[in-house]
Formats: structure tokens, C-alpha cells, sequence
């Protein structure tokens, strides 16, 4: 069908030719032949889709390492067999709404490792923020320092301060070791491996090579409990299964 398309376009050229009067002609044979065969529109835009879809899991299998395996992460239950990969920001409404669900994932599913994306896109507070957690003091917390900044429904510079003193921190200790260089790379390195793979917003969650876009937990237990019974290349190649 694609074919005929082709040859009906290459017809419409060779007829058009290359003058600024000759456009209009060719517009109006693409137009003609578009209006006699309007299915081929569909199965254009069917193959479009299919090679969306196939540049996509080609990215996130390109990723994956990047997204599982960056030493340099906070993660939770670190021996699960099944990585689940959160990107966040402290100061995103639906993240502060969906992290009591995931604390309760990492208490209830030892099995399921969870790697937690600092991704700030909310301003300098948010900046703030994630370069703090970034800090060897704060991963020393585990998830204390986690749980408490999302419980915070409107994070300012002082009340960050407040949350690191509340889990045992000196906020100025920390703030220092915020200020390394290695934990501003560390963010636009997640910030380029967010736009390589197409996250656009927060929370979002990937499972073995499927993308969850917001605080949808029945479409993460959904895609857990296909990751826990098909392997990692089925399911990139067709995570919607």
C-alpha cells in the first residue's frame, strides 16, 4: 500500500515539476490521490507508530545499564531481581502523592529493587533539594531523608534545612557537600538520560523497558508482575503484553 503511495507521489512530481506554479499542481495530485486512497493515510500513520515504538525500546536498551546500574544512585532493596526506576522532584505534587506508595512497594516487595532518579524541574529549590539527597550524609539515611522531604507539601530553602536536621544532619555540613561538583554532573547526566529516553514529566517510572508516565501504581504493579514472569527482551520488545 506504502508502494502505491510511492509511485503516486513520484507520479504527481514528475508531472508537477520543479517551478513555484508547478507546487500547486503537485499539491493538487497529492491532494487527489490522498482523497482516492484515504487508507493509506492510516497505514502511514500504523508504520509511524510502529517505528516510534521501535526507536524507543531501542533507547531504553541503550539506557538500560544508565538507568539500573549508575553506582552513583540511591537504591532500594539493592538485591531484587526486578529494578524499578523512579525520576522525581520533591517539589512535584503527584510525586509527594505517589511516594507513600512506593515506600510501601519497597517494604512489601523485597524482590523489587527501586532507583531513585533525582530529576528537579521545578526551580532552584528543587535543584536544591536533589543535590542535598545527592550527598554521602543523606544516602547514609537510606530513605529517611526521602520520606521526610515528600511529606513537605511546599519545600522552601529554610524548611530544606529543617528536613535535614530532622533526620540527624547538620544542614550545613551537608549543604557543603551539596556544592561538589561531581553531584551537579551527576544531575544533568539524569536530566540528558531523561530526554534520550523521552521522560518529559514527574513521577515517572520505567520497568523493564516499559515507561510509566505519572502516578499510575496499578499500571507499575501491572508492569512488576509482567517483569517477575517474562524476561527482560520479551517485554522490552512488547511492553505492552
Amino acid at each position: 500500500m506504502l508502494t502505491r503511495i510511492v509511485v503516486g507521489l513520484g507520479c504527481a512530481l514528475l508531472i508537477a515539476g520543479c517551478s513555484r506554479q508547478s507546487d500547486k499542481a503537485f499539491d493538487k495530485e497529492m491532494r487527489e490521490y490522498l482523497l482516492a486512497h484515504p487508507e493509506v493515510i492510516q497505514e502511514a500513520a500504523i508504520k509511524l507508530k510502529q517505528k516510534q515504538a521501535a526507536a524507543a525500546v531501542g533507547a531504553l536498551k541503550n539506557a538500560q545499564q544508565r538507568l539500573e546500574r549508575d553506582p552513583r544512585d540511591f537504591v532500594a532493596n539493592p538485591n531484587g531481581s526486578i529494578t524499578v526506576v523512579q525520576f522525581y522532584d520533591y517539589r512535584c505534587t503527584y510525586c509527594q502523592a505517589v511516594a507513600p506508595e512506593v515506600l510501601k512497594l519497597i517494604a512489601n516487595t523485597p524482590d523489587v529493587r527501586v532507583v531513585f532518579k533525582e530529576h528537579p524541574v521545578f526551580g532552584s529549590v528543587s535543584d536544591s533539594a536533589a543535590k542535598v539527597a545527592l550527598t554521602p550524609q543523606a544516602q547514609g539515611k537510606g530513605l529517611g531523608l526521602y520520606r521526610a522531604l515528600m511529606s513537605q507539601r511546599k519545600l522552601t530553602e529554610a524548611r530544606l534545612d529543617t528536613v535535614i536536621s530532622s533526620v540527624g544532619l547538620n544542614p550545613q555540613d551537608v549543604r557543603a557537600a551539596a556544592r561538589d561538583p561531581a553531584i551537579a554532573q551527576h544531575i544533568l547526566d539524569t536530566r540528558s538520560l531523561a530526554q534520550e529516553i523521552n521522560i518529559t514529566g514527574t513521577p515517572t517510572f520505567v520497568v523493564a523497558g516499559q515507561v510509566i508516565q505519572g502516578a499510575d501504581m496499578d499500571k507499575l504493579d501491572q508492569a512488576i508482575k509482567r517483569a517477575r514472569s517474562t524476561s527482560y527482551e520479551a517485554l522490552a520488545s512488547n511492553p505492552n503484553r
